[in-house]
C-alpha cells in the first residue's frame, strides 16, 4: 500500500442547514476540515494509507475530530493531543449571485502552537512515497512553519516526493515574517506545486507574459528558475458564472511541455470548498500509478469536477467515478 503523508491544521466547519446565513440559523451542521487533510483524506478513499500529522486539544472536540478522521480511513497515529483549542470556522453556502461567506475563528489554536522537534519526522516518513503541504501551515505560526521545515529536510534526505499547494491566505501571516521569505526554502525543497498567477505575483513578484495559457507557462518557467526543484506546476483555472454553477479546466507544465484539459461546464453545484484539495489528490494518485502527464491533470481535474457534487470539504467518489467523468460521463444517469 503506498504511503502518503500530510501536515496541517484540522478545525470544526460549523454550516447552517441550505442556504440559510448565519443570523438566520438556530442550529448549525458540524464536519471536520483542512486542506491538507482533504488530499490525505481522498487519497485514504481511494485505497492508499493516507498519514496525517496534527495536534488537537485534548478535550470532546479533539476526540471528536479524530474520530471523524478515522472513518474517512486515516491513519492517525501520529496525531498529537494538547493545546487549548481546536479552530473553527463558518460555512455560508452561496445561492445564485450570492457568493459563500467563510467565517474564521482559529488563532491561537492547539496546531499553531506546534514547536521544532514535537514530531518524529524520521519515523514518520520512513517508506513514504509522498509529502503534501500546504502554505497555510507556515502561515499560522513561527513554530509550524519550522515543523513544517522539518518534515521538508527530512523528506530530502530521504527522498521523497513533495508537493505544496501555495494556498496563499493573508489573513493568517501575523507572525513578523513574510510569506516569501519563510515559504521559499520551502519551495526550494518542493517537485510539485500548485499555485495561481495571484500567489505568484503577491508573494514572489512572478506575473504572467504573453503566451499560451494566459501566461502560464511565463509563471510556470519563472518560477523553476528561482526554484529549480520543481518538476511539475498545476492549476485548476475557474469561470465563476454564479456560485452554483462554474466553468473548471486543468493546466500542467513539465519544465518543457503546456497541457491542458476541456472545460467542465458545472451546473448546480453542492460544494466548492475543498475542490482544489482534490484535484492535488488526484494528481497524486495518477502520479503514483505512473500515468502520463496529460491523464495526471486529467484525473486531477476530473477529481476536482467530481467533489463539487459532494457536501463537505472531503471527496467521497470512487476511483471508477471519477474515471467516468474524465471520460466524458457527465450525464449522472441512475446506476442500478
Amino acid at each position: 500500500m503506498q504511503k502518503i503523508v500530510s501536515l496541517g491544521e484540522v478545525m470544526m466547519r460549523l454550516t447552517p442547514p441550505g442556504k440559510q446565513k448565519l443570523r438566520q440559523a438556530i442550529s448549525l451542521d458540524i464536519l471536520y476540515s483542512g486542506s491538507e487533510a482533504n488530499v490525505t483524506g481522498a487519497l485514504s478513499l481511494w485505497g492508499m494509507q493516507g498519514i496525517h500529522v496534527s495536534r488537537f486539544p485534548d478535550n470532546e472536540l479533539g476526540h471528536a475530530a479524530i474520530g471523524w478522521l478515522r472513518q474517512r480511513r486515516m491513519d492517525t497515529s501520529y496525531i498529537q493531543m494538547g493545546g487549548e483549542r481546536l479552530g473553527l470556522y463558518f460555512v455560508e453556502q452561496g445561492a445564485m449571485s450570492r457568493p459563500t461567506i467563510i467565517t474564521y475563528d482559529r488563532l491561537p489554536s492547539a496546531f499553531s502552537s506546534v514547536n521544532k522537534g514535537m514530531f518524529k519526522w524520521d519515523e514518520i516518513l520512513e517508506g513514504a512515497e509522498w509529502f503534501h503541504w500546504s502554505g497555510i501551515t507556515p502561515a499560522l505560526s513561527a513554530g509550524a512553519a519550522d515543523v513544517l521545515m522539518e518534515a521538508l529536510t527530512v523528506c530530502a534526505a530521504k527522498g521523497i516526493t513533495v508537493s505544496g499547494d501555495i494556498n496563499f491566505r493573508s489573513g493568517l501571516w501575523r507572525y513578523g515574517k513574510t510569506p516569501v521569505e519563510i515559504m521559499s526554502p520551502m519551495l526550494a525543497l518542493t517537485q510539485v506545486v500548485v499555485a495561481s498567477e495571484n500567489d505568484t505575483r503577491t508573494i514572489f513578484g512572478i506575473a504572467a507574459g504573453k503566451d499560451k495559457g494566459n501566461g502560464f507557462i511565463s509563471i510556470c518557467s519563472q518560477m523553476q528558475s528561482r526554484f529549480p526543484a520543481i518538476r511539475y506546476m498545476i492549476t485548476s483555472p475557474r469561470e465563476q458564472i454564479s456560485a452554483t454553477h462554474n466553468r473548471l479546466s486543468g493546466w500542467l507544465w513539465n519544465g518543457t511541455d503546456f497541457m491542458e484539459t476541456r472545460n467542465y461546464n458545472m451546473e448546480q453545484i453542492v460544494e466548492r470548498i475543498g475542490s482544489g484539495d482534490t484535484f492535488m489528490a488526484g494528481f497524486i494518485y495518477a502520479a503514483l500509478q505512473g500515468w502520463n502527464d496529460q491523464q495526471k491533470i486529467d484525473f486531477a481535474t476530473a477529481s476536482a469536477v467530481l467533489k463539487h457534487s459532494f457536501e463537505g470539504d472531503i471527496m467521497l467518489g470512487s476511483v471508477e467515478q471519477v474515471l467516468q467523468v474524465m471520460e466524458g460521463d457527465t450525464g449522472g444517469r441512475i446506476v442500478r
